[in-house]
């Protein structure tokens, strides 16, 4: 397949605009949850990337930056990671980040460390990977771990280096995106993870709940798309959404944005569809603020 433009991203960025980094091309970002064995660990800016990387349409990942050095500790920093990313949704693996000291445990332990992180998130329906750098990936892992786990390798130039199956490639760390202040990894991809994830009903896709199947969506023109803005006008107005809307018959990104800020908020899939069951539960939402 095609190589899809992704980047990963944690607190360092601090605030970004992920329209922007849509509009630049990016398709995918793997956003860090958090590090360590504590639930008190996760990453500042994981929930607020999260939920703007949604908004914005963009597919989504998320990493554990690991400190482990034995497979109790990997264990323990699985059972944190779970605790954090329960409840959402993740078009791309969940990765085990290992990397720095932990490597000095040795292939051994390296290769039982994945295995444990990936083998608890998979029993909790994740999608499980690992993030390593390429040379310690073919000299502190075994190839069954290899073969077994979504790989996500990073070697920075032109070229990665490896001769086996992986599925992202990280090939800079001082990359430059329109929407975040400063430097930023990118990465490219060559599977189709966000099919492969929601067909397998994994990474929160097993308990899909869907308002509308059918409605106004982002494209159309119509006299009832202008009716369905104007109550997200007075939605706006009692702050129950983020986002403007032009006043024209035209669903555009502005009112996606909203329609899946409003579906999120209550507990279904963000899947751009306003239909009746959307304006009358909208409908009834303002009534009950005014």
């Amino acid at each position: 397949m095609t190589k899809i433009k992704g980047i990963d991203v944690s607190h360092y960025q601090g605030v970004i605009d992920f329209q922007k980094v849509k509009n630049a091309g990016v398709q995918f970002v793997i956003i860090k949850a958090g590090y360590g064995k504590y639930e008190n660990q996760k990453d500042e800016c994981f929930e607020e990337n999260y939920k703007n990387a949604k908004v914005a349409g963009l597919d989504v990942g998320a990493y554990w930056f690991s400190y482990a050095k034995t497979t109790n500790e990997a264990l323990q920093e699985a059972k944190a990671c779970v605790s954090i990313i329960k409840g959402k949704k993740f078009e791309y693996p969940i990765y085990f980040d290992l990397e720095g000291e932990s490597l000095t445990a040795g292939k051994t332990v390296c290769s039982e460390m994945c295995r444990t992180f990936c083998n608890y998130l998979e029993k909790y329906k994740y999608y499980a990977g690992i993030y390593m750098s390429r040379s310690p990936a073919q000299n502190l892992l075994d190839e069954s771990v290899r073969k077994r786990y979504a790989l996500w390798l990073a070697e920075y130039g032109k070229a990665l280096n490896y001769s086996g199956p992986y599925g992202i490639w990280q090939y800079s760390s001082t990359g430059k995106i329109n929407g975040i202040s400063g430097n930023v990894d990118c990465n490219y991809c060559y599977y189709d993870y966000p099919s492969a994830i929601k067909k397998a009903k994994l990474n929160g896709y097993s308990n899909e709940k869907i308002l509308d199947s059918s409605g106004y969506k982002k494209g159309d023109k119509t006299i009832g798309v202008l009716c369905l803005k104007e109550l997200i006008t007075i939605a706006r107005k009692l702050d129950l959404v983020d986002y403007n809307t032009d006043r024209n018959e035209i669903f555009g990104d502005g009112t996606e944005k909203c329609v899946n800020q409003l579906l999120e908020k209550w507990g279904y899939s963000q899947n751009g569809r306003a239909g009746k069951n959307f304006i009358l539960r909208l409908g009834d939402e303002i009534s009950s603020k005014i």
